[in-house]
């Protein structure tokens, strides 16, 4: 995993003062570390069968569609409002200050799909939780929640009890 976290790059108050962001564009700027990266992503799936793999607007779509491809799985996005065009399920989900929506195509998982929900990174959990709860809405198994990289002191994982939670990076 060292060869995968020496091309994240920690960018100092941002997006404001007192924020480490971790950053993964020299990541997807260098194509053996992507293929590591995405090697590493499905070592944590290992032989299961994925029907859909969805990946949070916008940068689990990044490797979320990699995954899918690999997986030979189709890709949903789950993106904010108004940005899909077909009829959509939506999920209102706590901020630290106020709340956010998230939506997915009302066909998009079809009852008893196999789900690999993705992103980039699992912070305080709130995003990856609400996508839980749309899947499930729409009839989809969650077989595991993937994640680049895990925020432990964040414990987004609390939100997702019961689920299979994989990140190929702690911090």
């Amino acid at each position: 995993m060292k060869a995968i976290e020496a091309y994240i790059r920690d960018v100092i108050d941002f997006p404001k003062p007192g924020i480490v962001f971790k950053d993964l564009t020299p990541l997807l700027n260098n194509a053996e570390a992507m293929g590591l990266c995405l090697d590493a992503l499905v070592q944590q799936i290992g032989d299961t069968h994925i029907d859909k793999v969805v990946g949070m607007e916008a940068r689990g779509f990044f490797f979320g569609t990699l995954l899918a491809q690999k997986l030979q799985a189709g890709f949903v996005p789950v993106r904010k409002p108004g940005k899909l065009p077909y009829k959509t399920l939506s999920e209102t989900y706590a901020l630290e200050y106020g709340t956010d929506v998230l939506e997915i195509h009302e066909d998009a998982i079809q009852q008893g799909d196999r789900v690999l929900i993705h992103d980039d990174v699992l912070a305080t959990g709130g995003t990856a939780e609400a996508v839980c709860k749309l899947v499930e809405r729409l009839g989809g198994q969650i077989v595991q929640c993937n994640f680049i990289m895990e925020l432990q002191f964040l414990n987004g994982r609390d939100k997702l009890k019961g689920q299979d939670v994989a990140s190929i990076l702690k911090y």
